[in-house]
């Protein structure tokens, strides 16, 4: 457990609420991923409201596009997966990370650790869960020998390596600028072009969520503050869109509507258009602009928030789960339900809070470092101008 001030949550408070927040939005909308609105609401009469079970039921196993994976009944995804590994990453670096430290230390943790995966129900190595893209790393890092910086291009675009950047932002937490650059970074050995860019831009917001005083607006303002070309375009349209509005449910047309022209998959999610995901300075991921303008629909209300970007469908895993990042930093964890939280722990038979806790070390001791590092660099710039004027 952590200390809570809803005034102003702590460090440990925002790394715990943004962690948890991000899981239980992940788990809540992976039953309904790919869907759309309208087929969502005709499937549970009516938006979702919390954990449900697998589109298909029982039929899970076999049911096509789902099968094999148990999405539902408060099972977390490779979103949640791919955070924590992460995580341990920077448990093992303890320090700053870069595209070097995915090669040396994420790619073998995918491909050599086996972990409970809980849509697999069966412990197994993360590689066999991940999505094609994801398993770009290992295709591309371990078989391919590529230099890390570069192993993102070529991959398809999308928003895979900014779904578990959260991390990156909480360790650089209320200095958005730092996020930024260390996530592109790590991003570099994943993804290329708008998908690197939304990886960036995500941490940042996360970080500017930690800002003591910080709310929804000031999230999006720090974003667009450092996002470039479509993504940036795309985030002004949708906070355009966002504006004024209050109601996650009447605001997802506006919101869709706002993010279409920049988003390549097209309108039908499960059959992309034929020039979807390719590199490009003019367009952008979907989930990020999306998870900010719910962010802004939702007033930062963490159930409002998420449950919005659940019913919102496409990828709405990855939306809810950046969305609950973002509301979790911003409030702390008493924001996101304590029933839900302790659901989704159980069913994934993860245990939610200790890599919060892990985290929240490893951001105490780098910034330590960084202090250290900083008092040495003004040392010595201050001997290289001694005696100007």
């Amino acid at each position: 457990m952590t200390d809570t001030n809803p005034a102003n949550p702590t460090l440990a408070d925002r790394i715990t609420g943004s962690l948890v927040g991000a899981a239980v939005g992940d788990a809540l909308g992976g039953p309904v991923e790919g869907w759309s609105p309208e087929q969502i609401a005709e499937r549970h009469g009516g938006p979702v409201r919390g954990i449900v079970g697998p589109w298909h039921g029982d039929a899970w196993r076999t049911a096509r596009p789902i099968a094999p994976y148990h999405k539902g009944d408060g099972h977390i995804t490779d979103d949640t997966l791919m955070t924590h590994a992460l995580i341990r990453v920077y448990g093992v670096v303890r320090d700053h990370l870069d595209a070097h430290a995915v090669a040396d230390h994420l790619v073998p943790d995918l491909m050599t650790v086996p972990r409970w995966i809980p849509e697999l129900e069966r412990e197994e190595l993360p590689l066999h869960r991940l999505f094609l893209a994801e398993k770009w790393l290992v295709a591309r890092i371990h078989y391919g020998h590529v230099d890390p910086r570069e192993a993102g291009s070529g991959n398809i675009v999308n928003c895979g390596a900014a779904m578990y950047m959260a991390p990156v932002g909480l360790v650089n937490a209320a200095h958005p600028e730092a996020a930024y650059a260390e996530a592109l970074d790590i991003a570099g050995a994943h993804q290329s072009s708008y998908g690197r860019e939304a990886a960036g831009v995500f941490a940042a917001a996360v970080a500017a969520a930690c800002v003591p005083g910080a709310d929804p607006a000031s999230v999006v303002r720090a974003a667009l503050g450092l996002a470039r070309d479509g993504t940036r375009a795309a985030i002004e349209a949708v906070a355009e869109a966002a504006g004024g509005r209050t109601d996650p449910e009447s605001a997802r047309a506006a919101l869709r509507a706002a993010v279409a022209p920049f988003d390549t998959v097209g309108p039908d999610y499960r059959t992309p258009a034929p020039g979807a995901r390719r590199p490009s300075r003019l367009h952008a991921v979907e989930e990020l602009p999306i998870a900010l303008g719910m962010l802004l629909v939702g007033g930062g209300d963490y159930r409002r928030t998420v449950l919005g970007a659940v019913n919102y469908g496409r990828d709405c895993d990855s939306i809810a789960s950046m969305a609950g990042a973002l509301a979790g930093a911003l409030h702390g964890a008493d924001a996101v339900p304590r029933e839900w939280a302790k659901a989704v722990a159980e069913a994934s038979r993860t245990d939610l809070h200790a890599p919060a806790r892990e985290l929240t070390a490893v951001t105490r001791e780098i910034f330590h470092r960084d202090r250290e590092r900083r008092r040495a660099h003004e040392t010595a710039f201050a001997g290289l101008t001694a005696g100007e004027r």
